[in-house]
């Protein structure tokens, strides 16, 4: 069923958040009201696009993308929302800029934004730094917006970093929320954030963050499983604890996959790297010690083959509620027999739910589009608005 626009555009003023000159970096950083304006925008924009209605709320100007790690989805959705809001997208290659001969994150900051609307960077494999990267571009264009070197100071937007990955995570969020069928829906419903094992070793710990960060707020029963050692940051633990307080939720740490899935409303089996490791990697890169990070990895590699039995597989998904839990995964999943020999799930749960993530990723690009005009724009109902009035066709 279509949403009505009009009455979305009413709700998204009466909510009065105001993200107006401010980055979107982390979700726990940003008030409910916050959030759930970057989500009302996120659906109205999408709406918008189904109904062949133009977005191009710039006319002219730059976003521009850092990616300091690979990705598909997450720099394709980027790429998409900017070009859905009238962007042209450059991308910043730090091998092929004068980063390389030592220009300072200072320097390189204001002069890639004269004309630039918008900022997104992903940096997220180096323990306290991915985020500590992005706060000094944002200071450095606070800086230049200041000191008159900038007529605009362009929003910057995590597009993961080593805390969170607020993009995906929200996300996440929205399909979930239209599964069910609206945020009030969400309180008691239980979600299985679950390590699962994986024939690679360095993951980010973002993605599992940042869904206990997120889901917590909406009075959710969140479970989060791993094997002993495969600790997340403690910092998003506590965080989650005050948000499941605050929401009415529930927040539960166990090291068994099976305890997580049962009953479970929502499975989200994922691999990513010990907390500890993490910190060792990070450490051995900055010393460019090859031997070191070689010898990590074996060791790893090694660690993650004693716990292959952490799969989401048939049987365990008949664990959940009544069976029939929803599967999310942020993607690419290692699935077994398929992309890998043993992986985080078997490939006929992967294949019932596949169409079901694609729905989830397809949230993104809208996602993104929504941080930026919410960020950049101080009345972006009224843009929306102005929008909509001239209903002017985006495919002719």
């Amino acid at each position: 069923m279509a949403m009505d626009i009009k009455s979305s555009l009413t709700e998204l003023e009466k909510l009065n958040a105001d993200l107006y000159g401010k980055d979107f970096l982390l979700t726990w950083e940003k008030s409910d009201k916050e959030i759930h304006a970057v989500l009302k925008i996120a659906e109205i924009l999408k709406e918008m696009h189904a109904q062949n209605i133009t977005t191009d709320m710039f006319k002219t100007g730059l976003a521009v993308s850092n990616f300091r790690d690979n990705s598909t989805r997450t720099r394709f959705s980027f790429s998409s929302a900017c070009n859905l809001l009238g962007l042209a997208v450059q991308d910043l290659d730090e091998g092929k800029s004068q980063i390389a001969h030592g220009e300072t994150v200072r320097e390189t900051a204001n002069m890639i934004s004269f004309l630039t609307e918008a900022i997104g960077i992903r940096d997220d494999m180096f323990i306290g730094k991915g985020h500590t990267y992005m706060k000094e571009v944002a200071e450095a264009l606070d800086d230049g917006f200041k000191q008159g070197v900038l007529n605009q100071r362009p929003p910057v937007v995590n597009l993961q970093c080593d805390l969170d990955h607020p993009t995906q995570s929200m996300s996440d969020l929205l399909f979930i929320k239209n599964h069910f069928g609206g945020f009030e829906n969400l309180k008691g419903k239980k979600i299985a954030m679950t390590w699962a094992y994986s024939p690679s070793y360095g993951k980010p710990l973002s993605v599992p963050q940042g869904v206990i960060t997120l889901m917590s707020r909406f009075g959710m029963e969140v479970e989060l499983a791993y094997p002993e050692g495969y600790d997340l940051l403690p910092d998003t633990i506590e965080v989650a604890k005050k948000h499941a307080k605050k929401s009415g939720g529930s927040f539960k740490v166990s090291n068994s996959m099976e305890s997580a899935f049962k009953n479970a409303d929502i499975v989200y089996p994922k691999s990513w790297a010990p907390f500890k490791v993490m910190e060792r990697r990070t450490a051995l890169l900055e010393k460019n010690d090859h031997a070191g990070l070689k010898g990590l990895e074996q060791e790893c590699l090694a660690n993650n083959a004693k716990f292959k039995s952490w799969e989401c597989d048939e049987a365990k998904m008949k664990l959940t509620k009544g069976g029939k839990a929803v599967y999310m995964h942020c993607l690419p999943a290692d699935i077994t027999d398929v992309s890998c020999k043993a992986g985080e799930v078997s490939a006929s749960v992967f294949e019932k739910a596949r169409i079901g993530t694609y729905k989830e990723a397809g949230y993104k690009p809208f996602v993104i589009a929504a941080m930026i005009a919410a960020c950049s724009k101080k009345n972006p109902a009224k843009v929306i608005g102005e929008l909509l009035k001239t209903n002017k066709k985006r495919v002719l």
